[in-house]
C-alpha cells in the first residue's frame, strides 16, 4: 500500500499539531542520526518548540557546540553557500510551481489550437477566432509545413540517389546488348547472370514506383495523420 500524499500546510488543529510535532521531530532526529553514522560526518540538531521550555538538542549540547565551532571557522562565503533559509526555500518552490504552471499553459493551448487545426481541416470556418488564435493557428501551420518541406527534401535526395543506381545499371546492360549486336562472343558465370536479372528486376521496380499505373486513384492516398508516424511537430511550445 503506497503512503498517502501529506499536503504542506500549517494545522489548525492544536492536538493534530503537536502529535505531528512529537512524530516529526523523532523522525528528524533519526535521520540525523543515521546521516552521522552510516557517513562518518559531524551533525547536529537544535530544535526549538512552543511545547518545550528549552529547545531539543542532538547528540548533546557540548557536541553541537562543537559543530557549530567547527561551523564559524569557514569563510562566509563558504557558510552561506549551500544554506537555504525558509524565505529562500518558499521562493524556490513558487518559481518552481509557476514553471510548471506555464508548461501546462502551453501544453493546453497547443492541444486547442490543433484541435482548432483538425475542424478546419474538416470544413469549419475560422470566422470564430480571434487575432490570439489566428496567431497562434499560423504558428502551428507553419510549423507543420516545415515539416512536411523536410520530409519532401529527404524523400528527394533518396530518389536522385536510386536514379543514379539505375542509370549505372543501364548503361551496363546498353553495353552488353551493344556487343551482342556486334557478334562478340559474352561468357558469364552463373552468378554473373543472377546478378543481371536482380539488377533488371530492380530497375523495372523503380520505374513502376516513380511512374505507378494510371488506374491507381486517389483512394489509394493514406487518411491524413497515417503517412507519417512521427510526431506532427517537432517544437512543443508556441514562441
Amino acid at each position: 500500500m503506497t503512503r498517502k500524499k501529506v499536503k504542506l500546510a500549517y494545522i489548525t488543529n492544536d492536538s493534530a499539531r503537536k502529535a505531528t510535532f512529537k512524530k516529526r521531530k523523532k523522525g528528524l532526529l533519526k535521520k540525523v542520526n543515521e546521516l552521522s553514522t552510516l557517513c562518518g560526518i559531524e551533525a547536529c540538531a537544535i530544535i526549538y518548540s512552543p511545547y518545550d521550555a528549552q529547545p531539543e538538542v542532538w547528540p548533546s549540547p557540548a557536541g553541537a557546540q562543537r559543530v557549530l565551532s567547527e561551523f564559524k571557522k569557514m569563510p562566509e562565503m563558504e557558510q552561506s553557500k549551500k544554506m537555504v533559509s525558509q524565505e529562500s526555500f518558499l521562493r524556490q518552490r513558487i518559481a518552481k510551481a509557476n514553471e510548471q504552471l506555464k508548461r501546462q499553459c502551453r501544453d493546453n493551448r497547443e492541444k486547442e489550437i490543433t484541435q482548432v487545426m483538425f475542424q478546419c481541416l474538416v470544413g469549419k470556418g475560422l470566422q470564430n477566432l480571434n487575432m490570439m488564435d489566428l496567431n497562434d493557428l499560423g504558428w502551428l501551420l507553419e510549423q507543420n509545413l516545415k515539416d512536411i518541406d523536410k520530409r519532401i527534401d529527404t524523400l528527394n535526395k533518396a530518389s536522385h540517389s536510386r536514379g543514379s543506381a539505375t542509370a549505372s545499371s543501364g548503361t551496363t546492360m546498353a553495353t552488353l546488348d551493344a556487343r551482342l549486336k556486334n557478334g562478340e562472343k559474352v561468357q558469364a558465370e552463373s552468378s554473373d547472370r543472377e546478378v543481371s536479372m536482380e539488377t533488371a528486376q530492380r530497375q523495372q521496380w523503380i520505374k513502376d514506383l516513380m511512374h505507378p499505373p494510371e488506374h491507381v486513384g486517389l483512394g489509394s492516398v493514406l487518411p491524413f495523420g497515417d503517412n507519417n508516424p512521427t510526431a506532427l511537430w517537432s517544437n512543443a511550445f508556441f514562441p
